[in-house]
């Protein structure tokens, strides 16, 4: 483990449109000290190669290419395993960080002796128009985090040197179990850092996730298979989150 290096896990499937706006985002970072691992998923596009073209740019960029599509939650294991740094972060292949995310997210956690943070951000199209900021909390243990996930993937900050060797479940809302997992495997609690720093692409995503019906399928299925929930706690804490989506569409 490489202390003060950030790892940052960047899982890509057929994003050549993104991809190079989310590498770029990385390169423009104001904290220098990172490695960025791209594991593309066997994609059937220009993904590898525009990878390629940037990992002989940069010697900080690693790509790593699987002769078999297996997911999102595999291909960010893969970048788990290989990952040397002290520090974890994440970006999806269609996202963004800005400039001065790790700065001031490592600091952040330094300051404080942090071990797991994350911060505000933004919904953004290819059209450039950018939501509101999207609020958080200014920390949340496990039993607030089982009341919705509030933690955006591109956000999240982890000192591995701290808590406990993870991956993530190869299921749905495989981050959501993961932030869970590793608050209640730790004991830990997360903290909110409220600085807008990224941009999550909402034109890009799979119209499955969008589906509310769906999710909170999902959702049920992280307290009652993942999380053991009883059946009357599963109720309890979906209530919850049916109350936050209500929120979050009025």
């Amino acid at each position: 483990m490489t202390d003060d290096l950030v790892s940052i896990i960047m899982p890509a499937y057929n994003a050549e449109k993104y991809i190079a706006e989310a590498i770029e985002s990385v390169l423009k970072q104001t904290y220098t000290n990172w490695e960025l691992i791209i594991v593309n998923d066997c994609s059937t596009d220009a993904t590898e190669q525009l990878a390629k073209k940037y990992q002989e740019q940069d010697e900080r960029i690693k790509l790593h290419s699987l002769s078999e599509n297996r997911g999102v939650a595999n291909a960010r294991n893969i970048a788990l395993q290989n990952a040397v740094g002290r520090y974890i972060a994440f970006l999806d292949s269609d996202d963004m960080w800005l400039p001065k995310k790790l700065e001031k997210q490592i600091s952040f956690m330094k300051a404080n002796n942090y071990v797991f943070t994350f911060h505000q951000y933004r919904h953004f199209a290819s059209s450039d128009k950018v939501g509101k900021i999207i609020s958080i909390p200014l920390k949340l243990g496990y039993k607030d985090a089982l009341k919705g996930n509030s933690i955006g993937c591109l956000t999240v900050c982890l000192d591995k040197s701290k808590i406990k060797s993870f991956l993530m479940p190869l299921q749905r809302h495989e981050d959501y179990i993961t932030w869970l997992n590793i608050l209640k495997g730790n004991q830990i609690v997360a903290y909110g850092l409220q600085s807008d720093l990224g941009r999550y692409r909402v034109d890009s995503k799979d119209s499955v996730s969008a589906n509310k019906l769906k999710s909170a399928v999902w959702t049920w299925k992280v307290y009652r298979d993942s999380q053991l929930l009883s059946v009357l706690k599963c109720v309890y804490y979906m209530c919850f989150y049916i109350t936050s989506g209500i929120k979050k569409r009025s």
